[in-house]
């Protein structure tokens, strides 16, 4: 009971923290610019308020006019020879100024009824803007990367180029950065950051005790060593390719694609560089070099679900499949919405319907079923994994059972199909025929050069003058460490999306990363190395006030840590961890009739039957993933529903996950065996809480922090011993086997200490 209330008390303490956060969250006004930038100051306004009716799109585009283009804008009005939208330099003769600053609601832009309204800033924007001669240019995101030169600032605090762009920010802004964590936070944040694993304690106490210039330095080179370095960053890319253990749909029946994990887990190791990585998994059936491994990282095009069912329409679920690999290439490796030109001209990007079905030829010869083939593993086109082609030729995939295993890839036959534009989005509505292309408002496709395949794809993609793919990748790195990108909306770069907060920086990392092979260590290197990154958490009023969400990085975030990272942690400090990598999904503790409910009763996966043994320790990356049902835990701590491509998990903080942390099984066995062993060990009372607090916080305990947990421990031990029978039944928890001749109430006294410390938000949250 005492442990609930604590959790209370500690969500109350975060609820109050919110709103005393909100107390500061107004910015002050917004100053003008000196020189107002169209892509920053300028382009957001007009497509939040004006793109919708008069921008790229044809078909809405109202009176003719067109304000996304500068031959639009200059151009004489519809009903007007003598009448232009924007005269350069002149507010007089600008209709459209005069149309937002309209006194009669008649005359008003934007009108009444479509709910939107400018600003008195806004309006103020684009008055200087015209009056500075209204330049157009074309969006940040589509402009090829040039590397800038990294501002020179005078500081100690800068290690590396990152440090420069992010000072120098600070300043224009008045901010200072913090200064550099503790040594013990700064080893438990890089180390689940690059490995998703909490430091050990040999690890810890090396580090702490190496007083060397360069000892950061080496065991961030040791972490990106681990091995366990690549199931962390797979981690993150299985939102991407929408990786789960069923095909989805109402059957959901099971699916074997776990082969194509292991690779992906392998591919991160092996430090495969960024193009490599992407090539093997878009075209790596195309290659002239291919081989088993590339024919298998290809399974990143079948990840998308599969609707088995009988009566289905064929061609409509063929293009449904086609449909997500256009999707997921456009959100994966260009961060645009791509999918919004499926039906109609983008809204809001230069990104024509043609354009949409012109990428998507490039996916539509693949083979494809003829007809529903019933509740099967893999669908054709697949390769069949016996133990020798896994000897022989993909050492990495850990395959224990001496069942062969059937793992989906891609075929491609060139003169399969007709590739049209489906009319309205519609599956039998065909248009004119197109060939495979790409949007030349990212990058002509050149066919002089390219190929018109998935391979040609591929080389277009990592042609050093496409401006997205670079900036799109180095965004994700960076907002899988701080929490979020330097462009925020990292699924979207086109014009709804955010600017991104440092603009020279993204080009300077992109453009580097380029120019070092897309190395992905190192870039991961690179970022972590930097100050910025090693900063402490601390969060004073005065920066909440000017910048509440810590949009310049004045501090290093607070961040709660993902579903895997919260359950490997556990699983980890507690000895319990089962570190094997690779392998099939495995199924670990659930609630009893999840899958019962959400299934139609037929198949293998209409019963939830448990693994046991060292399964049950694997770590969260091999959770089986069952679509329509996912396990409630990682649900309820925001991870993805690998529905379709996630780039971005949201992040919450609820009471639900609070009372799913006191009540988990796998929090309260790590709780359970870790107190078995620490009371089987000579020490004291105070020495085994110091012990156990400094495994699972990564630090040294305060003398106020041991003192309170003494005396709960005193507190509890006195309440089992007058009711050993609620002792035996608090410790009766897991299937890991008992401690022989455990003391049952010093082992229930324990355990509920250490309880309590996996239940601190400082446990679960990266600061």
């Amino acid at each position: 009971m005492k442990r609930i209330v604590l959790h209370i008390v500690f969500l109350c303490v975060i609820l109050v923290s919110c709103k005393e956060e909100g107390q500061y969250a107004s910015i002050p006004g917004k100053k003008i610019p000196e020189i107002v930038d169209y892509n920053f100051d300028v382009r957001p306004i007009l497509s939040d308020k004006c793109f919708n009716c008069h921008g790229p799109d044809a078909n809405k585009r109202s009176a003719e006019l067109r304000l996304d283009t500068p031959e639009g804008a200059y151009k004489a009005l519809k009903d007007s020879e003598n009448e232009f939208a924007i005269v350069p330099k002149n507010i007089e003769k600008s209709v459209v100024y005069q149309r937002i600053t309209a006194k009669d609601s008649a005359d008003l832009m934007p009108p009444l009824d479509s709910n939107l309204k400018l600003s008195e800033y806004e309006i103020k924007v684009l008055k200087k803007w015209i009056e500075q001669g209204s330049v157009y240019e074309p969006h940040w995101a589509f402009i090829p990367v040039k590397k800038p030169e990294a501002p020179q600032v005078s500081s100690d605090w800068v290690n590396n180029e990152i440090d420069q762009f992010v000072l120098r920010k600070l300043n224009e802004v008045g901010l200072a950065p913090n200064e550099i964590a503790d040594k013990e936070r700064l080893l438990k944040r890089v180390s689940l950051d690059i490995t998703g694993l909490p430091p050990s304690t040999e690890m810890r106490k090396k580090f702490m005790q190496n007083q060397a210039g360069d000892a950061y330095e080496q065991i961030v080179d040791e972490l990106l060593a681990s091995k366990h370095y690549g199931e962390k960053m797979a981690s993150h890319w299985l939102d991407v390719a929408r990786y789960a253990d069923s095909h989805g749909f109402q059957n959901d029946q099971l699916r074997t694609m776990w082969p194509w994990r292991d690779w992906v887990i392998y591919a991160f190791n092996q430090n495969y560089s960024y193009e490599k990585f992407v090539t093997y998994q878009l075209a790596g059936d195309l290659m002239p070099e291919k081989n088993m491994e590339t024919i298998l990282a290809t399974g990143f095009n079948r990840n998308h679900k599969i609707n088995q069912e009988a009566g289905i329409i064929e061609e409509e679920f063929r293009i449904e499949n086609v449909t997500d690999r256009t999707n997921t290439f456009g959100k994966a490796f260009l961060g645009l919405t791509l999918e919004c030109a499926k039906c109609h001209d983008h809204k809001y990007d230069p990104i024509s319907q043609k354009d949409y079905f012109s990428t998507f030829a490039f996916f539509d010869k693949v083979v494809h079923r003829e007809k529903a083939l019933g509740e099967v593993l893999a669908e054709p086109p697949l390769i069949t994994l016996t133990d020798d082609i896994i000897q022989k030729e993909l050492p990495f995939v850990n395959k224990k059972a001496p069942e062969n295993v059937d793992v989906m890839v891609i075929e491609e036959k060139p003169d399969i199909r007709t590739t049209h534009v489906l009319n309205r989005g519609v599956y039998d509505d065909k248009g004119e025929i197109v060939q495979p292309r790409t949007p030349e408002s990212v990058l002509k496709f050149d066919t002089l050069v390219f190929d018109s395949n998935r391979l040609g794809l591929t080389k277009w993609l990592f042609d050093t003058k496409n401006p997205l793919t670079s900036r799109v990748f180095v965004n994700r790195v960076w907002q899988e460490i701080f929490g979020e990108g330097i462009v925020r909306s990292s699924g979207d770069f086109g014009m709804q999306g955010d600017l991104p907060t440092h603009i020279g920086l993204l080009n300077w990392l992109s453009s580097d990363f380029m120019e070092n092979n897309w190395d992905i260590k190192r870039l991961v290197k690179q970022i972590v190395m930097s100050s910025t990154y090693k900063q402490s958490s601390v969060v004073t009023k005065e920066k909440l006030a000017v910048d509440p969400d810590n949009r310049y990085l004045s501090h290093m975030p607070r961040l709660r840590f993902s579903a895997e990272t919260i359950r490997d942690h556990a699983l980890a400090t507690s000895g319990l961890l089962n570190d094997e990598i690779g392998g099939r999904s495995v199924k670990v503790y659930q609630p009893d009739g999840i899958w019962e409910a959400a299934s139609s009763g037929r198949g293998i996966l209409a019963n939830y039957v448990q693994d046991h043994g060292e399964d049950l320790y694997r770590r969260g990356i091999y959770i089986f993933i069952k679509r329509t049902t996912l396990p409630p835990v990682q649900l309820t701590f925001d991870a993805a529903t690998r529905d379709q491509c996630e780039v971005k998990r949201q992040s919450t903080m609820t009471p639900l996950q609070a009372l799913i942390a006191l009540n988990d099984p796998t929090i309260l066995e790590a709780s359970r065996v870790l107190s078995e062993k620490l009371v089987k060990e000579k020490g004291t009372v105070e020495e085994k809480i110091e012990k156990a607090f400094g495994r699972i916080l990564c630090r040294n305990i305060k003398p106020e922090e041991k003192q309170m947990l003494v005396d709960y421990y005193h507190d509890q031990e006195a309440a089992f011993s007058a009711d050993k029978d609620k002792a035996r039944s608090f410790i009766e928890v897991g299937e890991y086997p008992i401690l022989e001749g455990r003391d049952e109430v010093k082992v229930a006294s324990l355990m509920q200490i250490i309880h309590t410390i996996y239940n601190l938000e400082e446990t679960i949250v990266k600061g």
